[in-house]
């Protein structure tokens, strides 16, 4: 090589070949043949013991960890004047030095632009140890706090299984104290001890309670089995933090997504061996005569049995095999309850509705269950709108993604079609209630809000018949089951279809709560899509990803509010006709179905602006399953009337 020209290796925003072209006069390519006199070669290669970190999330600075990596490209024979260029442009936050990179053919020398930690010290903080927040610099100051207050000085296995569970018991308080210091100054020794100094719950209140007797070793399995996710999430998250890491897309997603998913498998596919853990420990401890922390203990230590690493490896690697990842973040919340449409007012009421396995889920609070299922985003939903933590009957929701409930804050679950189906299955999987519904959340694009339209009534035929929950009456006869049952309709406002709405959504918490003013990019809209009837034996990937096709060509507004209906005679007719259709539907004509298909077709070759991101194979597969989900109906419809 030339002693004047350098090799660089490079790991941000210059691996961009405009950028890096526009800063030095200079392009790259990876193929050799393509080198010329104003196009350099470069190749993948690694910066060993030096880990990317972005704490202002606008620059990336690689410093100095033993136990990172970061990926990047090696530019082979850039000249002095070129070099000289990219000094100027990176500025005084970094130091050029001389690394050794491995690449396909070995280790090599190259320079490298880093950051000391000293002076990321002294620009950022603490700050610089993570992308974006001090996340784990603040949660083993949360870990010191429990030390600290836990059974203090002792150092036994059971005074360190204590911690953990007084920790699961805190578990929302870090949460919210990780969320509300985003883009903050530190948490000071004060605020910490102040916030985390709180008594801890206990159930011994309701071992005298009769009216509660029935259900605490309902609860108490439920707490169980909840801790044993908790855990086995948190040893993948701690373990596997690398491979996770390179598993997510994009930090605007929810870290947690493809760890639970993972999880939630585990446990799923090993039902029995947990049936036998909770089994043992309601035997081993009575109710009446331990607390709740003692019970968490018990599912904490069980965790260690069941958690198996070449196990989690080969799930992991099951999950990379089968991603799909698209560029539309994408949310779900599914509802649960045994009681189904009665599971609240006035409808529980009306058919005099009772749950005697959870009682409607009046005792979700005292039992933790709120701290507990966060990584879950579990809530008690009774269609009302509190967000208080007072005994309450309702449906049991779980969303991955959603934060925190009171600030409304949540972020995409994923933006993966495959992925969002297996976290749906797999929730719906693991909790012993009876699914009910399902809501499915689509980011909008800043060029389509303002712009949607009211979708025609063809299209949400069709739709109702992929995710309504057509089923047979007992006539023999097909219907619609969520509009039969009259489970999307509201009348607060005069008489509504509650089919999609469009929402506005937050994932940052001020530092003196969420009355703070949020960063521009912290605030999204989403279409959300509550139609759809939640069943285990359902597989939602054709269906979000029409629906997906569907929002990116056809935009669709929200169907139907009750201004809208008093607005339009037009809606009004077609919302009569709909509901007359849905007791009794007849066939989707041929010629909607193509429509429809075509629409959604569109929409997935033109996500990726004028271009398909998914696999045209996948796309032709999912386009595929719907127009045979819809055939099939009018099959089966033109059986039943037949029969009939």
């Amino acid at each position: 090589m030339d002693e004047e020209k350098v090799n660089l290796f490079i790991y941000g925003s210059l691996r961009d070949r405009k950028i890096f072209q526009s800063v030095c006069g200079r392009s790259f390519t990876k193929k050799n043949t393509k080198v010329n006199s104003g196009t350099l070669f470069a190749e993948p290669a690694l910066l060993p013991a030096h880990r990317k970190v972005s704490p202002d999330n606008v620059y990336f600075y690689a410093v100095s960890e033993p136990s990172s990596r970061i990926e990047g490209l090696v530019v082979h024979d850039v000249p002095p004047s070129a070099l000289a260029e990219i000094d100027r442009y990176e500025g005084g936050r970094y130091e050029r030095e001389t690394v050794r990179v491995n690449t396909a053919h070995g280790l090599i020398e190259a320079q490298a632009y880093l950051a000391s930690r000293e002076s990321m010290a002294e620009h950022f903080g603490d700050r610089f140890h993570v992308n974006l927040i001090h996340e784990l610099w603040l949660r083993k100051r949360i870990e010191k706090f429990i030390k600290k207050h836990t059974r203090p000085g002792e150092q036994t296995a059971d005074a360190e299984l204590e911690r953990q569970a007084h920790r699961e018991l805190l578990a929302t308080t870090e949460r919210d104290l990780v969320i509300s210091h985003y883009r903050s100054d530190a948490v000071s020794d004060y605020y910490l001890e102040h916030e985390l100094d709180r008594p801890r719950p206990s159930i011994k209140h309701l071992y005298n309670d009769p009216q509660a007797q029935p259900f605490i070793k309902n609860y108490l399995a439920l707490v169980t089995k909840q801790v044993l996710l908790n855990q086995l999430d948190e040893k993948i998250q701690s373990r596997y933090r690398f491979e996770l890491e390179h598993m997510r897309t994009s930090e605007r997603y929810f870290k947690r997504s493809i760890s639970l998913l993972a999880a939630l498998q585990m446990i799923n596919a090993n039902s029995k061996a947990v049936d036998l853990i909770i089994q043992q420990c309601l035997e081993t401890m009575p109710c009446g005569d331990y607390d709740l922390i003692d019970y968490v203990k018990y599912a904490v230590r069980a965790a260690k049995s069941i958690f198996h690493a070449r196990v989690t490896r080969a799930q992991l690697d099951r999950i990379r095999a089968n991603f799909q990842p698209g560029l539309v973040p994408l949310g779900a919340e599914t509802e649960l309850s045994n009681l189904g449409h009665a599971a609240v007012e006035p409808q529980r009421s009306a058919k005099k509705a009772y749950d005697p396995v959870y009682d409607g889920f009046r005792y979700f609070h005292d039992f933790c269950l709120d701290v507990l299922s966060w990584k879950l985003g579990g809530y008690i939903d009774d269609h009302t709108g509190s967000t208080d933590q007072a005994r309450r009957l309702g449906f049991l929701e779980l969303a991955p993604g959603r934060l925190n409930i009171a600030g409304e804050l949540s972020r995409p679950a994923t933006a993966d079609p495959w992925l969002l189906n297996q976290l749906i299955h797999e929730i719906a999987v693991f909790y012993p209630v009876r699914p009910h519904s399902l809501h499915m959340s689509f980011q909008l694009r800043k060029n389509q809000i303002g712009k949607q339209k009211v979708l025609p009534l063809g299209f949400v035929k069709c739709l109702l018949v992929l995710g309504g929950g057509p089923e047979q009456k007992h006539t023999g006869r097909l219907w619609v089951s969520r509009m039969g049952y009259d489970e999307i309709t509201q009348r607060q406002y005069g008489e509504e279809l509650v089919f999609a709405r469009t929402s506005k959504r937050r994932w940052y918490l001020g530092d003196d709560g969420i009355a703070n003013k949020s960063p521009v990019q912290a605030t999204t809209y989403v279409q959300q899509y509550k139609f759809i009837r939640l069943d285990t034996r359902a597989n939602y990937e054709p269906l979000i990803l029409c629906l997906k096709g569907l929002q990116l060509a056809y935009n669709p507004a929200d169907y139907l509010t009750a201004e809208q209906l008093k607005a339009s005679k037009k809606l009004q007719q077609q919302y009569d006709e709909l509901k007359k259709w849905a007791v009794e539907p007849t066939e989707i004509s041929p010629q909607t179905i193509s429509k429809f298909l075509n629409t959604i077709q569109d929409g997935l070759m033109n996500e990726g602006h004028h271009r398909p991101v998914h696999k045209l194979h996948y796309i032709d597969w999912a386009i595929s399953a719907i127009d045979v989900q819809l055939r099939m109906f009018n099959k089966q419809l033109k059986k039943s009337l037949n029969d009939s």
